[in-house]
């Protein structure tokens, strides 16, 4: 009975020792994967990070196109303006000057008829 008993303490012992073991392997098995795994995750918060760095630089160029342009416009319409008022005075100037002609051509043909 007790060799019966101390064989199957023995072979109790053999079984958790190999379980032990298994669990040790399986453990060292799960670090690795999750240290591949953190890996990859680094990874692409790193290629996310660079990808929305390239992303912001790339609009804050077409932002300051946009500004550049936009500030080429206004001047450009300020000009426009400047040159409406310029065109409207010198058609005032000469809506004045063709009523003083028509005054004095009048003036002459009404000389001349008599």
């Amino acid at each position: 009975q007790l060799h019966l008993t101390t064989s199957e303490k023995n072979e109790l012992a053999r079984s958790l020792e190999t379980v032990k073991n298994q669990l040790q392997e399986k453990e060292r098995e799960i670090k690795r994967e999750t240290s591949v795994y953190k890996d990859r995750l680094l990874q692409a918060e790193k290629e996310h990070q660079d990808a929305l760095t390239e992303a912001n630089r790339k609009n804050e160029v077409e932002i300051e196109a946009c500004h550049e342009k936009i500030s080429s416009l206004e001047h450009f319409i300020s000009s426009q303006k400047l040159e409406i008022e310029h065109l409207k005075s010198s058609k005032e100037q000469l809506n004045n000057s063709l009523k003083e002609a028509n005054q004095v051509l009048g003036e002459l043909l009404k000389t001349k008829v008599r």
